[in-house]
């Protein structure tokens, strides 16, 4: 090709769009040599960086009812035989904050004169927002970057379990932060072993972080303040329990999830003051070295962002080692690299003709490198989405091989009046197979179903891409280089 033809060809707007779009990418990527290799700004999923995986189920379920009973009626009653948080969702349906099984539930509506009609494990679309919105909260404050939340809600809406993936997190940090509800509670001691419910943690306006109190005493703890109403409750509940006149014999109890992190009686200060009137500012001491620093820091993730509003448990976990993350890595290059070469060979023993595969690769390989930048700004790179590249590679080498015989159709390069109609064929029976693609792979896209909408993801990025520039840019590429 001379150098008229070439710069000509730069110049045509389909193959000037799609060279800004691959110069732009690489830019995205920024490949640059990094104290461990080459680094780039690519996000790596758990697959391919390591890390922990967790899928909790909640202890909840949604049921549908008929009843001769008040509805507000039955709802009390209810609450009382359940003694769990029962809350309504329409005039039939209930969402039950309590792991319990249909028999027993339908034993317990039976008492109350009350039909269970339908019975659904799980919590409606409104808590598992909640559930997700908190999720993400508890791991922002980790400072966890790569971490991704999915709700997996059935056909009927309801939503039965969360899964939690986090990049470079081990598998005990992330039953810590995720695998538990969070709930907060300070109860007082009142006679012998005995407690009293004082508040839960969704009385705390703020928390402070993880300080040493007193300071540079090597003793960890956090301060936080709770609402006024709550203090008030506080300054009765250690009054009528005696605390106030004798702290020694009254333990104040701080639980979280069930588990004691601070139990002690209150300080002769803090008593005298309660005596007096209310105070809003606590402290929870977590204990000493870099256990109670640690210790800390889960506390403080927790009352920050607060519990779950249902109960979980752990139905499904599983971690990568970074060591096998890096294996993933070198494997899903090699399987890249060796996809292209094979899609070169055979479009040469195709084609027998340097000058037609030479930009068929160009073009299929560019693809992948901007499907890759695109992935920096919303995607994870994992293993499913690593396969949609390849898949890419595949079905994008099949358009351009539709181009290119419906070009030379008869052997032959025909007049450029002819190149254009048959360009333009091809083109259409390219754009309705990517509609097919698109059709197939949207239910992927738009469900929770964790990796595999990667996977899909990338598919249909790669058909808009390769339709919108890739395509029409190689058109008018192999028309400059059959001319000569």
């Amino acid at each position: 090709m001379d150098k008229d033809t070439f710069v000509e060809m730069i110049k045509d707007y389909r193959v000037a769009i799609y060279l800004v779009l691959l110069i732009t990418s690489i830019i995205v990527i920024f490949p640059h040599p990094g104290p461990s290799g080459i680094e780039t700004n690519l996000q790596f999923g758990l697959d391919l960086d390591g890390g922990s995986w967790i899928q909790l189920e909640f202890q909840s379920a949604v049921v549908t009812f008929k009843s001769d009973m008040s509805v507000e009626q039955f709802v009390t009653d209810l609450k009382t035989k359940l003694d769990a948080e029962v809350s309504l969702v329409d005039e039939n349906t209930l969402e039950i904050r309590k792991g319990i099984s249909e028999e027993e539930l339908r034993q317990v509506f039976s008492e109350l004169d009350t039909e269970l009609v339908s019975y659904n494990p799980g919590v409606t679309k409104a808590t598992a927002e909640d559930v997700k919105r908190i999720l993400e909260n508890k791991i922002n404050s980790l400072g966890t970057r790569d971490a991704k939340v999915y709700v997996i809600t059935a056909l009927n809406g309801i939503s039965r379990y969360v899964r939690i993936e986090m990049a470079g997190v081990s598998m005990g940090e992330a039953q810590e932060i995720v695998g538990k509800q969070g709930k907060f509670e300070i109860r007082i001691h009142t006679t012998g072993n005995e407690t009293e419910h004082v508040l839960f943690g969704d009385a705390i306006q703020s928390v402070a972080n993880p300080s040493q109190t007193p300071p540079n005493s090597n003793n960890w703890g956090v301060s936080f303040v709770i609402t006024q109403s709550a203090g008030e409750d506080l300054r009765q509940a250690a009054i009528n329990s005696g605390a106030t006149k004798s702290p020694d014999g009254h333990n104040l109890d701080m639980i979280l999830d069930g588990k004691v992190v601070y139990s002690a009686p209150l300080s002769p200060d803090l008593a005298a003051e309660l005596q007096a009137k209310a105070t809003t500012n606590l402290l929870a001491s977590t204990g000493y070295g870099e256990e109670g620093r640690e210790q800390a820091k889960l506390l403080e993730i927790h009352l920050r962002n607060g519990a779950l509003p249902v109960g979980v448990t752990i139905a499904g976990s599983g971690s990568v080692s970074p060591e096998l993350g890096d294996q993933f890595k070198f494997w899903s290059v090699l399987a890249g690299i060796f996809a292209l070469i094979a899609v070169g060979i055979s479009v040469y023993i195709r084609y027998r003709e340097p000058g037609i595969v030479l930009p068929m690769v160009m073009i299929n390989a560019s693809e992948v490198i901007i499907l890759l930048a695109s992935t920096v700004f919303f995607l994870q790179l994992d293993l499913a989405t690593i396969a949609g590249l390849i898949a890419v590679l595949g079905t994008g080498i099949d358009q351009l091989v539709i181009i290119t015989d419906e070009i030379l159709h008869e052997g032959k390069v025909p007049s450029p009046n002819l190149y254009m109609k048959r360009l333009k064929r091809a083109l259409g029976i390219i754009i309705a197979s990517a509609g097919t693609v698109l059709i197939a792979m949207l239910p992927l896209a738009v469900m929770d179903l964790s990796t595999l909408r990667g996977f899909a993801m990338i598919t249909i990025l790669g058909v808009l891409v390769g339709v919108l520039v890739t395509r029409p840019a190689y058109g008018r590429i192999i028309m400059s280089i059959l001319s000569k």
